[in-house]
């Protein structure tokens, strides 16, 4: 019997292009088969142990003949590919509609509201990389106190600012302000808040990011679990992303490694459900600085932890592996890729060796959890536990 399933986001780590790629601007993507070729090959025996290499799709990686764990590459079938619709749609919610994005800056009644509301004048407003507009216009801001707001290519409202001239707690603020304003048409995925220290000419973005996303339109596989009375530990970034709704504890963290550590501690502590884990620094790290050394190391390090996620473990647990997009380093764009995700299951009450094969939707996972915890049926999804379980 599963009594608890660890679930960990490998946040980016997708696995190539999906059919209607070209439609997003992704053509050629494949963030986990390029990061291996460009870096020659990655030290990380215990994800293609449990089958990483085996999953269809995954030229680049060695396949191996008794792979330990299940495995499989999912299709998302939401408008989108964020962060938030993909845990979304992993979560059990289908968002045929995408996000709404500003690659001009956002326009002139959000952010005279935004202006009025936190009544001072901002610096920005224009789709930048975070590690640049701070280079660009961080002396300024010291200057004048302004907060800087930009975009990306995702559907995000983000407010950058020096933790020595605008206090976190007034950061935050100003990001639930925002929140509220960006609404209807206006609902971006996420209200961000992007801090950061140091002098100028050496500004460094902290771990006191927070995101403060849209809730979800209906319950998800979070939900019913906790209805049900039992635990959903939200680890790194998974309380923004749902809103809080549907978490019964969360643990906000500072780097994959800590999100390793504080994943271990929770598995050791009495607990029943799920223990939801987001390792971020894939993406927001990696993926869109275009550092496929550092993306490569991450995969590494991540790997060399992995056997102590699976010697705590009981026999009652049940490990999931997956991504939630793609952000390609190696290619020009500096974005999220549409891209399948992998997936790999581990556990003493699963079977081994099993594929897969192209599942059509994220929202397997969450209508897989639902059957193991017998929750109610999460809106769309088809569940292989019937597939895995012993």
């Amino acid at each position: 019997m599963i009594k608890r399933i660890i679930w960990i986001v490998l946040d980016s780590v997708g696995m190539g292009e999906l059919p209607d790629a070209k439609k997003f601007g992704d053509e050629g993507s494949n963030t986990l088969g390029n990061v291996w070729k460009a870096t020659n090959g990655l030290s990380i025996p215990h994800l293609l142990a449990l089958g990483l290499g085996n999953i269809e799709g995954m030229l680049e990686l060695p396949t191996i003949t008794n792979p330990k764990g299940c495995f499989g590459r999912f299709a998302e079938q939401s408008n989108g590919k964020d962060t938030t619709i993909g845990h979304w749609e992993m979560t059990g919610i289908y968002s045929p509609i995408a996000f709404p994005t500003y690659p001009n800056g956002f326009p002139k009644e959000v952010i005279d509201a935004f202006i009025k509301a936190i009544g001072t004048n901002i610096l920005g407003n224009k789709p930048a990389s975070g590690t640049e507009i701070i280079k660009e216009l961080g002396e300024e801001h010291c200057k004048t106190g302004f907060p800087i707001v930009y975009t990306s290519a995702d559907s995000v409202f983000q407010i950058a600012a020096h933790e020595k001239i605008i206090p976190i707690e007034r950061l935050y603020e100003m990001c639930k302000i925002a929140r509220e304003i960006l609404q209807g048409k206006h609902a971006v995925a996420r209200v961000i808040a992007r801090p950061f220290i140091g002098p100028i000419g050496s500004f460094e973005r902290t771990s006191n990011r927070r995101d403060f996303s849209v809730t979800p339109p209906e319950a998800t596989i979070l939900d019913y679990v906790k209805e049900k009375g039992l635990d959903v530990i939200g680890i790194g970034k998974i309380e923004d992303i749902f809103g809080g709704q549907g978490i019964t504890q969360a643990i906000h963290t500072i780097d994959n490694m800590d999100g390793v550590d504080k994943t271990i501690e929770y598995i050791q502590k009495e607990n029943q459900g799920l223990i939801f884990t987001n390792l971020v620094e894939f993406d927001s790290k990696w993926g869109h600085r275009n550092d496929y050394i550092g993306y490569g190391r991450g995969l590494e390090d991540f790997d060399r932890r992995l056997p102590e996620i699976l010697e705590v473990m009981n026999d009652e647990d049940v490990l999931f592996i997956n991504a939630d997009h793609g952000c390609d380093p190696t290619t020009p764009s500096t974005d999220h890729s549409r891209e399948y995700v992998p997936f790999l299951a581990y556990g003493k009450a699963l079977k081994q060796g099993v594929d897969l094969n192209t599942r059509t939707t994220f929202a397997d996972i969450g209508q897989t959890i639902s059957e193991i915890f017998q929750t109610p049926s999460v809106s769309f999804g088809t569940s292989f536990l019937s597939s895995i379980l012993k």
